[in-house]
């Protein structure tokens, strides 16, 4: 059996979903003519409680974009050590807005509203960068799935309000912390200028992001997707996909949680494994004990029997749960790991 739990991005469109896709009425979105994609954003806007939305190939290009809409060369954005916008999105954050970052040491990627606010630079001390923003990442994905605090997170906006700071969320994987924490993405769409959504982890689309935030700041974000080479022609077939998920995908999401759940504890009782993280939603991260094997050793002894995850470096390892991971699956796996012996 092949099981590949590197993310959830490795999920193919369900039957529904293609027939969603192929049955798509479609135009020239770089016309803004394209009526699934106008559906898509509308739909997705309403669903936050914001003014509107913007389709984007990918949820880097979406982040990004939220970051320039908010920064301005020279200045500075605070963001937890483990964020995505630092570590994983190839120096955009440097390379397409001129923008620095300032890390905070967090937990599991999740920083406090002190911690905020003693980093933010004074602003009339014109030898450090200026601060303009505030970027959160829910879940988080280095931090192993974790899911903030919606109190912080608004202790956070008031921050934000008291220095003049703008607020954007990545919500590569909002859908999980939305269904784990049993919140609403209109309680999200009070905090945030901007939020990030992904199609392509959870909700299992095969492409896109959106982002949402004001009328005007979208009208702007349109030109800077323009810049970034991210519009797109007749891209209803995807949109498709994700009005297809919004309806049929979300509700399902508690399963990969309680999969994920499950791995976890039994990770907990294997001597080869000295630490597993708290498992929240669909990520698991998991430290092996240097006296059995290395991340590697690791990776490949389930390579051998069909089980692919990620080696993240220092004994440490991830997998995610998904939508096309299914029961039989995940009986593989749990048998798999509990018969697996190491050093």
């Amino acid at each position: 059996m092949e099981v590949n739990l590197i993310s959830d991005t490795v999920t193919r469109p369900t039957q529904g979903m293609l027939k969603a896709m192929m049955h798509a009425e479609v135009g020239d979105d770089v016309f803004k003519e394209d009526p699934t994609v106008n559906a898509l954003e509308e739909a997705m806007a309403q669903l936050f409680g914001m003014e509107a939305a913007l389709f984007f190939p990918s949820g880097t290009m979406a982040n990004q974009t939220g970051i320039k809409l908010h920064t301005q060369p020279g200045e500075q954005l605070i963001c937890d050590k483990f964020a995505h916008v630092y570590n994983y999105e190839g120096g955009g954050v440097s390379f397409n807005s001129g923008v620095s970052c300032k890390l905070v040491d967090g937990h599991r990627g999740m920083m406090t509203a002190k911690q905020v606010e003693e980093s933010i630079n004074p602003p009339d001390f014109y030898h450090s960068p200026k601060t303009a923003l505030v970027c959160i990442e829910n879940t988080t994905n280095k931090g192993g799935g974790a899911c903030w605090d919606y109190k912080e997170l608004r202790r956070i906006r008031e921050v934000c309000n008291r220095h003049g700071l703008k607020y954007h969320l990545d919500g590569a994987r909002i859908w999980n912390a939305l269904a784990a924490k049993n919140e609403s993405p209109e309680d999200y769409g009070k905090l945030f200028d901007t939020i990030s959504v992904c199609l392509s982890k959870g909700l299992g689309c095969p492409v896109g992001s959106l982002l949402i935030g004001s009328k005007a700041d979208m009208e702007q974000a349109l030109r800077v997707r323009k810049v970034l080479g991210g519009g797109m022609r007749q891209a209803g077939y995807l949109a498709a996909a994700g009005l297809y998920a919004l309806e049929h995908h979300r509700e399902r999401l508690s399963e990969d949680h309680r999969r994920a759940r499950e791995i976890g504890r039994l990770l907990e009782t294997k001597d080869f494994v000295r630490y597993v993280a708290p498992v929240e939603t669909n990520i698991v991260i998991f430290e092996l004990d240097a006296d059995f094997a290395t991340d590697a050793e690791m990776v490949a002894a389930l390579n051998a029997r069909g089980i692919r995850l990620i080696g993240m470096g220092e004994g440490k390892l991830r997998l995610v749960t998904h939508l096309d991971y299914n029961e039989a699956m995940h009986a593989y796996t749990l048998s798999v790991l509990d018969e697996i012996r190491l050093g």
